[in-house]
């Protein structure tokens, strides 16, 4: 397994090591000993499986009282992965972290607690696993808007706008939404 530095120094991209022959490949996606020997000592207590349609954009999520970090990666197609850093205190609050996540690439990307995810998927069918490191908790859910002009995230695809749901389509700027301290 490699860990990736990214431009803001907590959120890793994870490369695991992937054993391919003729009949397919074996990767170790999780394994806290390694892990943690690598510097990210996780407990993680919640996973999740979401399946979207190409063009389909999902974020920017966050919770609050209970921030969660997450482990992401991509079992079928492919998302560009988006960790926004909301930590008001941190010297890269509103910056963010863009990286492309396929089942051909097997990246993973660790989005520590304190940040927004978010991801827009680039083809068909796209599934994407996450571990998180708190519970969901509907009550503490928040969400910035995908295209905040303050974070200015540069999303692929600006040919046609992103499939959002209700939720997403409502969620907050930068300047009006709640963040940590």
């Amino acid at each position: 397994m490699k860990i990736f530095e990214t431009d803001i120094p907590e959120v890793k991209i994870v490369e695991p090591s992937v054993f391919e022959d003729e009949r397919g490949f074996f990767m170790e996606t999780w394994n806290a000993k390694r892990f943690a020997d690598a510097g990210l000592d996780l407990n993680f207590v919640q996973d999740n499986h979401s399946k979207s349609a190409k063009g389909v954009l999902r974020g920017l999520h966050y919770q609050v009282t209970n921030p969660q970090g997450k482990l992401v990666r991509v079992v079928g197609g492919a998302v560009f992965d988006v960790a926004v850093d909301l930590r008001r205190s941190s010297q890269t609050f509103g910056k963010y972290v863009g990286v492309e996540l396929s089942s051909e690439n097997k990246r993973m990307l660790w989005v520590p607690p304190g940040f927004g995810h978010g991801f827009l998927t680039l083809e068909d069918e796209t599934e994407l696993v996450y571990k998180c490191t708190e519970f969901y908790d509907p009550t503490d859910e928040h969400c910035l808007i995908w295209n905040d002009p303050t974070i200015a995230i540069t999303w692929p695809n600006k040919t046609s706008p992103p499939t959002l749901s209700r939720k997403d389509s409502a969620g907050l700027t930068l300047v009006d939404a709640l963040v940590y301290a």
